[in-house]
């Protein structure tokens, strides 16, 4: 591959005789790993500007009609992501002459924040021919990557770097595209309850300042006709910014709905039929036949899918095929691999052995190390063993030896059956697929996966520490140090993410545990810590971050008093009496449970607290006694905690995922809704779904409210 700095141009055709169709490739890095961008790409003319609309390809219109440029979506990468774009340059219109690929943030973001920006191209086989690298990015919140040109009936890419501050309406404006803008700034959030259509614009006021609409992104007017060849067509436009009253996410390529449509069976005792039936399973090996097989098809069928599940594993992009039951030599038995998945890229084999567990059955070490052993004696690259348990960093999921003699190494990883239901659910509901029969494959999956006879549930046990241990925190018997007090905090993490993963995959964006620690410490220290802490206070505790927001969610299980407690902290804003302070709050929990707890916060201290049920007639009650500013509000939620360690009904596991999809759905998501408001002028058109934080309103709604006398 050849590499080339800012400004160079280098022709394709001279690169690769299979250069009529390539594919680019935009990828970043992020230290925190929640740093992202979205990828366009303008069809322009000899005039350097699109001809239509329809020349204008972004996450909402991602494909040619005619085929020339196909957005293919993202792909993770080991410390990013990859933006890729299908450009068939033989069916690329004559009367385009450039073809710009280009990519932009979103909100208070810019480029920055992100590592090793990198575009290449490869042609049609998948091999790399260019690249080119940011390494000057700073403050610019949209980037020009680099560009395919016409020159004598031959494709060359240029590499161009060039950045602005001014976002995607900024890039955008260079080619045709103007952003009408009738305020600097929305003036604050609508009154919490007003419901809006979707697409339709939101009125919002300010202090002192007549009603304003949100900045709406309209057409250019046509260009000044500059010669015969001139286009009186009107521009692109960038999508209008709208805001919805839930977290939105974006439709990317097909996407299924969410409202099931209205089936034709006479009576509700007829089931639709599915690709993946399940009814008949009825032993252990039954099931991890079939799961593997089900979950191997479905990855070799939707590349998508395959591609996000073995990229962090170090597999490339490439045509993939996948086997089950495979006999491999081993001694003086042969073993037999629960699956095979093998990559091809470039003429370059990437293979992984597969060992599934279903039905909370335990890996068995015998097993994996023979594969591990298998792997390295014939060249595999990787053992990927899959099961209903949820890995840990710094604990392994079995207990392997390895020969530091060979040369060849073997990486072993690990899926749960969550994650894949999790990445399955993020494509079909949020991200979208190359084609409809894609998302229908991967919907019949998610309803494999979820039968109650597949047995692919995810983490569903606490472990055998669990009940002893519970009892000593009850009957205050348990000591300290106790080494059994470790494995609970372990199975209780492996929980958390699993929490983590299943409200990510119904929001559409990552949510992540919070470490109490610094990124690099040991985390068997810091499991040992949390192990001491249970047995003094008897409590297990976790934070989760959901992406696009600022503020935590605190999760407590109290084992002394059965309860779960799921909190949020929201900062009261500045500039606004206590007492409106408090009726906008209340007014922006409606909808909200009525035995939620609201306590206000002091900058010493905690002040009065009480239930939705008991303030909402007097509001009052919230005020601190001896007048002391309020810095903000705690809002709880207390449930009933499960005793059993498992993930039936009354189980602990169970209550735990209830009562953060209770607290969320009940209270956060309302508090999200009201709090997302669109991003300034000339922002990205996502800005403010993606960045809506907990935040009650602007403190020129306080002064707003203020002067109302409230």
């Amino acid at each position: 591959m050849q590499e080339i700095v800012k400004g160079a141009n280098v022709s394709l055709t001279a690169l690769s005789e299979d250069a009529g169709s390539v594919v680019v490739s935009l990828s970043w890095t992020s230290a925190t790993g929640a740093g992202d961008a979205d990828v366009s790409v303008l069809l322009l003319d000899e005039n350097g500007k699109v001809r239509t609309e329809n020349d204008f390809y972004f996450y909402n219109n991602p494909a040619a009609a005619d085929g020339s440029v196909q957005l293919l979506g993202k792909t993770p990468t080991e410390n990013g992501d990859e933006d890729r774009i299908g450009v068939d340059l033989a069916a690329v219109p004559q009367d385009v002459v450039c073809i710009v690929v280009a990519a932009s943030q979103y909100g208070d973001a810019s480029f920055g924040d992100l590592d090793d920006l990198r575009m290449t191209v490869a042609d049609r086989s998948g091999e790399p021919l260019v690249g080119f690298s940011i390494e000057d990015a700073s403050v610019e919140t949209a980037f020009i990557f680099g560009e395919l040109y016409r020159r004598d009936e031959e494709w060359k890419f240029r590499a161009v770097g060039q950045g602005y501050e001014t976002g995607l309406a900024g890039l955008a404006t260079d080619f045709g595209i103007t952003v009408l803008e009738e305020a600097d700034e929305p003036g604050a959030l609508a009154e919490a309850g007003e419901a809006e259509e979707p697409g339709a614009l939101a009125e919002v006021g300010t202090a002192g300042a007549p009603e304003v609409e949100v900045p709406e992104v309209v057409p250019a007017e046509p260009a000044a006709p500059s010669g015969p060849a001139s286009s009186a067509e009107p521009t692109a436009a960038v999508p209008a910014q709208t805001r919805g009253r839930a977290p939105r996410t974006t439709k990317k390529k097909t996407t299924l709905p969410r409202v099931a449509k209205k089936s034709l069976a006479e009576n509700d005792t007829w089931r639709p039929a599915r690709l993946f039936p399940v009814p008949t399973l009825k032993s252990d090996r039954e099931r991890e036949v079939r799961a593997t097989s089900v979950l191997l098809s479905v990855m070799e069928q939707v590349p998508e899918f395959g591609r996000r599940l073995t990229a962090a594993f170090g597999a490339p992009a490439g045509r993939m095929q996948t086997f089950t039951e495979v006999s491999l030599p081993h001694g003086d038995t042969p073993k037999r691999p629960d699956g095979v998945i093998r990559v091809e890229r470039a003429g370059k084999l990437w293979t992984a052995l597969v060992e599934t567990k279903t039905n909370g059955n335990p890996l068995k070490a015998e097993q994996v190390q023979a594969y591990m052993d298998i792997a390295a004696r014939r060249g595999y690259e990787a053992v990927i063993t899959l099961s209903n348990d949820v890995a840990l960093e710094g604990t392994a999921m079995v207990d392997i030896k390895i020969d530091g003699r060979r040369k060849h190494k073997v990486g072993l990883w690990h899926l749960s059956w969550a994650e894949v239901a999790h990445q399955a659910q993020m494509l079909i509901r949020h991200e979208g697929v190359g084609n409809p029969a894609h998302a229908w494959l991967l919907q019949e999956l998610l309803e494999y996966l979820q039968h109650e006879n597949s047995g692919c549930h995810g983490f569903q046990n606490m472990g055998p520490a669990w009940v002893p241990v519970r009892n000593g925190i009850e009957d205050e018997t348990l000591d300290l140090g106790d080494t059994r007090a470790v494995e609970v905090v372990e199975s209780w993490e492996r929980l958390v993410r699993q929490v983590c993963l299943r409200l990510g995959g119904e929001l559409g964006q990552k949510a992540l545990p919070v470490q109490g620690t610094r990124r690099g410490s040991d985390a068997r220290a810091r499991r040992v810590a949390a192990a001491e802490r249970l047995c003094a206070e008897g409590r297990l505790s976790a934070e989760l971050r959901i992406e696009g927001t600022s503020s935590v969610i605190a999760v407590v299980a109290d084992l002394r008093t059965g309860k779960v407690r799921t909190s949020v902290d929201v900062p009261a804003p500045e500039g606004s009496y206590p007492l409106v302070i408090v009726k906008r709050l209340l007014r922006l929990l409606a909808e909200a449970p009525a035995d939620l707890h609201v306590q206000s916060l002091v900058a010493e201290g905690n002040g009065p607290r009480g239930t939705l049920e008991r303030l909402r007639p007097e509001p009052g009650d919230l005020l601190p006694k001896d007048g002391a500013p309020l810095t903000g509000f705690r809002l709880t939620l207390i449930k009933g905690m499960g005793a059993g360690r498992g993930n039936t009904e009354s189980g602990f596991i169970r209550s735990v995922d209830d009562a953060v999809d209770r607290f969320h759905q009940g209270v956060v998501a309302h508090l999200n809704a009201a709090g997302a408001r669109p991003g300034p002028p000339g922002g990205h058109p996502r800005a403010a779904p993606r960045r809506a934080e907990l935040r009650l309103w602007s403190g020129a709604v306080g002064q707003r409210d203020a002067g109302r006398g409230e």
